[in-house]
C-alpha cells in the first residue's frame, strides 16, 4: 500500500535509507533531516512493514527534487519503485511543479520513469546547497537526471 509517510515511520526509513547508504548505492540522511523533512515522504508497505520510500522535496517555485527512493532489495522489480516515483510526480504536479529532478547512482531506473539525463551544469546552483555538506563532496558520483512534468502522467 501507498502513502504518505508519517513521524512513527522516520526510524524505520532511516534503517531502510542507512542500509543502502552502507552499501555506497545512495546518500545517507540523519534521522534529524528525516524528522524534519517527514511530509516530503511516501512509504511502500507490504503487510504492515515499509518496503519502500521517496520523497519529493521542493526547491523553488518550478523545480523539486526526488530523493531518498529506496526499496528492500527482496522487493525490487515489482514495481514499488516505479510506484514510488509516480506518487511523488503527481503531488509535483499537484502543487504546480513543472520539472522533477534526482540525483543518482542509477539513472536506468530513473530513465525507465519519465527521466532523461542532463549536465550538471544544467541544474541551477541552489541545488548544490546539500551537497557541499557531504562527505564524498565533490566527487560522489551522482549523475543528475530531470523530468518535465505534464499535466498528465
Amino acid at each position: 500500500m501507498l502513502r504518505k509517510a508519517a513521524i512513527e515511520d522516520v526510524e524505520k526509513i532511516y534503517k531502510l535509507i542507512s542500509g543502502f547508504a552502507s552499501k555506497n548505492v545512495m546518500l545517507p540522511r540523519s534521522l534529524s533531516e528525516l524528522y524534519e523533512n517527514i511530509r516530503d515522504f511516501f512509504v511502500f508497505t507490504q503487510h504492515d512493514t515499509i518496503v519502500g520510500c521517496a520523497a519529493l522535496h521542493i526547491f523553488w517555485k518550478d523545480l523539486a527534487e526526488l530523493k531518498s527512493i529506496a526499496v528492500v532489495e527482496s522487493y525490487q522489480h515489482m514495481g514499488i519503485g516505479k510506484k514510488l516515483v509516480t506518487a511523488c510526480k503527481r503531488e509535483g504536479r499537484k502543487l504546480g511543479i513543472a520539472k522533477i529532478f534526482a540525483l543518482t547512482y542509477v539513472p536506468e531506473f530513473f530513465e525507465k520513469c519519465g527521466f532523461h539525463m542532463v549536465p550538471k551544469e544544467s541544474l541551477p546552483h541552489k541545488i548544490w546547497s546539500e551537497c557541499v555538506k557531504c562527505h564524498k563532496f565533490p566527487d560522489c558520483g551522482e549523475i543528475p537526471v530531470i523530468c518535465e512534468l505534464h499535466k498528465n502522467i
